[in-house]
């Protein structure tokens, strides 16, 4: 058996899709290089540059003929990658050498491609966003009308249901998705700016006439489906396009990991749980386990993101006047593995979300627990109402709220509240029983998430109609 020695990316291995792993592949990256120096030629072409159609052609048959050996040979020659994937396009294209990269500086290719292999990612990340929300929508209609215990600082508080509780994960991803279209549309181009982004190559280039240098930077831009491109820049786009894109995908992380950690108090409490397979072993020494490691992974993998954010800031700060290389090592790790994560991160809120598994006993039985408690009021209302002085049955239900916290804190006994109650004679004209309906205390937690699903989940549907269709199995 072979031997493996080198350390590879748990991101790629274990989470990401293999859509989201082959956007930051060599042969998305370089092919694209390529592509950018096709359209680059065809606009100088266009506009009167000496550049012929066999050329053309000899690049367009060449795009994804990439020679990673000779690559790797020029580069460790030149100690520039650029220059070493033009080398190796001449050589693949010798027609086209002369004109390859012609008045281009490395961000041209190296900048303009990050942006559109990003703005594919945010696509990709856009669609699994949509179908987390979906699921989430599906759920929470289903169990909009399911009482069940709410909390505060985690402690007992007025009742819920189980499907608004879901609402609030969902609105959180809403906002996200938002947020995330809002980038997708608005990712500008860097476009053909030149070394220091004055534009002089090419001004040279048209001896002089800025019309054709404003139109080539239009030709490129319109050929990669941007509606614009950076209007300004030095040698690269503003690194902030970076820390704004990296931290959308923070937010993301964000809602992933509050959901995903209130799923793992959730199973606590034995009411929620996340699927587990037939044969998944919990725990090496506890047999019985049945560990929420699915959300687990999803709130380590946040963390993960929500951490990548603070470099892309830091980048952005540190840049030089028209730029300086400290960017380079950075990014080539933050933006493919800030998106990679997300993407696993997606992926497993899916197979999540779609097979989570509701306890309604447990969650009744709960409710029955507290419940008493939070009737006392409704309890004090009603016997006001048949008669009774509100002082003194405040002080009744004062006494007997104590002594049965009592039995259930000190003994360890059931919450006898009501009982306790039905002997007093003060409230033998109260229907204690009504009282205790959990329907009674859950305000307009359903209709809230009829209103929710109306407004916000039912546009993301139509929005990607047809696409929403997805199943996930984790790679582990």
């Amino acid at each position: 058996m072979a031997k493996q020695t080198l350390y590879t990316s748990p991101l790629v291995e274990r989470n990401a899709s293999a859509q989201m792993s082959a956007l930051f592949g060599p042969d998305t990256k370089f092919s694209t290089w390529r592509r950018l120096w096709l359209e680059l030629a065809k606009a100088e072409k266009k506009l009167g540059l000496k550049i012929t159609d066999k050329q053309i052609k000899a690049m367009q048959a060449n795009l994804d003929n990439i020679d990673y050996a000779k690559a790797q040979e020029y580069e460790n020659k030149f100690r520039h990658d650029v220059m070493a994937h033009v080398h190796t396009f001449a050589d693949a294209a010798p027609e086209a050498a002369p004109i390859i990269h012609l008045g281009a500086t490395s961000c041209y290719v190296g900048d303009n491609a990050d942006l559109i292999i990003m703005r594919q990612a945010m696509r990709a990340t856009a669609l699994k966003l949509a179908t987390v929300i979906n699921l989430l929508g599906k759920f929470a209609k289903k169990y909009r009308k399911m009482p069940t215990l709410g909390f505060t600082h985690y402690q007992p508080a007025q009742l819920t249901t189980v499907g608004k509780r879901a609402s609030l994960w969902c609105y959180e991803f809403a906002m996200d998705l938002e947020d995330l279209e809002y980038r997708i549309e608005n990712m500008p181009f860097r476009g053909v700016k030149g070394t220091t982004g004055t534009q002089a190559s090419f001004l040279e280039l048209f001896g002089g006439d800025h019309s054709k240098v404003v139109r080539l930077n239009e030709l490129v831009t319109k050929a990669f489906g941007f509606k614009k491109n950076c209007v300004v820049t030095g040698q690269t786009y503003q690194r902030k396009i970076d820390t704004m894109t990296i931290n959308t995908l923070a937010g993301i992380a964000q809602s992933a990991h509050k959901m995903c950690n209130d799923i793992r108090l959730l199973a606590n409490l034995k009411e929620i749980e996340e699927p587990f397979a037939k044969n998944q072993i919990g725990s090496s020494a506890m047999a019985y386990k049945r560990n929420p490691m699915r959300s687990e992974r999803v709130t380590a993998l946040s963390r993960l993101v929500m951490s990548l954010s603070s470099s892309p800031q830091m980048t952005a700060a540190e840049q030089w006047l028209e730029r300086t290389l400290d960017d380079s090592a950075n990014r080539r790790v933050v933006i493919p593995e800030a998106f990679l994560a997300v993407d696993g991160i997606l992926e497993i809120l899916i197979n999540v979300v779609d097979g989570l598994v509701v306890y309604p006993k447990v969650i009744q039985q709960r409710i029955n627990s507290e419940l008493p408690f939070m009737a006392t009021e409704n309890i004090l209302m009603a016997g006001v109402k048949a008669g009774g002085d509100r002082q003194k049955l405040h002080e009744e239900i004062r006494i007997h709220s104590h002594e049965a916290a009592e039995q259930v804190k000190m003994h360890g006994k059931p919450n006898d509240l009501i009982e306790r109650l039905k002997a007093n004679p003060a409230f033998k004209d109260i229907d204690l029983d009504g009282v205790l309906k959990p329907s009674l205390y859950i305000g307009r937690a359903p209709e809230q998430v009829n209103e929710f699903v109306a407004e916000v989940v039912i546009p993301i549907r139509r929005r990607y109609s047809g696409k929403l269709n997805k199943k996930v199995e984790l790679t582990v």
